[in-house]
């Protein structure tokens, strides 16, 4: 018997979470030689097109234009070089876009 509502699943939750915690922990890797400042350049860009393959997924295709955004700004390989108390912001405000899509991208669950 099915259930009078669908059940759904936050697939975006887990990886959303991990980039937060990577995100507000970056302040304290700073410098260009630091191995922890390096793990977050590859950590965060990955997870964001995590998320945004989720978001795809989910049909909210607005979560996706950020998490793409987010994973360009934060690139590994052509990095932008941001320094200073804006740069700081702008990881805070990532690290809420990421839980915030984690929470809100659902997907209905498959039953099998």
């Amino acid at each position: 018997m099915a259930s009078p509502t669908p059940q759904t699943q936050r697939n975006a939750l887990a990886p959303g979470l991990l980039a937060a915690i990577a995100l507000f922990l970056s302040p304290l890797f700073t410098g260009d030689d630091n191995v922890g400042a390096t793990i977050i350049f590859y950590l965060v860009p990955i997870l964001a097109l995590i998320v945004a393959w989720f978001a795809w997924q989910a049909r909210q295709w607005w979560w996706t234009i950020v998490f793409v955004a987010i994973a360009v700004i934060w690139n590994p390989v052509f990095p932008f070089g941001f320094t200073g108390q804006v740069w700081t912001a702008a990881q805070f405000v990532a690290a809420l876009l990421f839980i915030a899509a984690g929470v809100l991208i659902k997907n209905e669950r498959a039953v099998a």
